[in-house]
């Protein structure tokens, strides 16, 4: 059986690591070299890093930041945020980063994912989605700008198209459970790992070390990314692995 993947998430901003509620009051958080280096030798499997202001300048300080981190940590880096055209991903992966995460971008164009993947590999490419249950229940749609615009896209049917495509990875984040810490979106991902074949990464909503277990025992998914669980040290990545191996998890240590 294969490992499951523990995923640290920093959100970066002008070359630091921050952590608000829906990218409001944003607090710094430390140094994303210093702080990728301490995932990393705590046993993190992989790391994605968010450019969550994505504006030009921020894209210059974000190479300069994948750069310095690529040279310091020894496992897969994904890198996000203002990533809309075949050059963003070039200049990504040439600044060191393993693969891309494309989120708005490949809602508006999602040739991009197709084209992303003959180029570069389905292995580099990332397709995040935003989703969120509607209010008669019956579907999820993906929503875009921090989950505040309904693009009134079925979620399953898009995670379906993308696969087609050639991404080789989907990152579901659900903005029902995000923000919440009450655990991660179970029905959600079942529903979506249901329906498509490549690796799920689990988004939104993990509070306790016991979350991580739910949703490896509960769902298909692949992996689980976190962030502020990490952050404020309510949990070391070694402890949430060793939890998991008590209960039979596959996980690398």
């Amino acid at each position: 059986m294969l490992t499951k993947r523990i995923i640290p998430c920093l959100d970066v901003k002008m070359g630091r690591v921050v952590k608000g509620i829906n990218f409001l009051g944003l607090k710094d958080v430390g140094d994303p070299v210093e702080i990728a280096k301490y995932y990393n030798d705590e046993g993190a499997d992989e790391l994605v890093f968010l450019d969550i202001t994505a504006s030009h300048e921020g894209r210059k300080t974000m190479l300069d930041v994948v750069e310095r981190t690529a040279a310091e940590v020894f496992i897969p880096l994904t890198v996000g945020g203002g990533i809309s055209s075949l050059d963003d991903i070039k200049t990504i992966l040439r600044a060191g980063a393993d693969k891309v995460s494309i989120n708005s971008a490949a809602v508006r164009n999602p040739q991009l994912v197709t084209d992303g993947a003959e180029i570069f590999g389905s292995q580099c490419i990332v397709v995040a989605l935003d989703a969120r249950k509607i209010q008669d229940g019956s579907e999820w749609h993906i929503t875009i700008n921090g989950g505040r615009i309904d693009t009134g896209i079925d979620a399953l049917e898009f995670a379906k198209e993308v696969e087609k495509r050639g991404a080789g990875e989907i990152l579901l984040t659900s903005m029902d459970a995000d923000g919440t810490k009450e655990g991660f979106d179970c029905e959600l991902l079942n529903a979506l790992c249901d329906v498509v074949n490549i690796p799920v990464i689990a988004s939104g909503g993990c509070g306790t070390i016991g979350h991580f277990r739910d949703v490896f025992e509960n769902t298909k998914a692949d992996a689980a990314l976190a962030a502020s669980i990490f952050h404020y040290k309510e949990a070391s990545i070694k402890e949430v692995k060793e939890h998991l191996r008590k209960y039979e998890i596959p996980v690398r240590l």
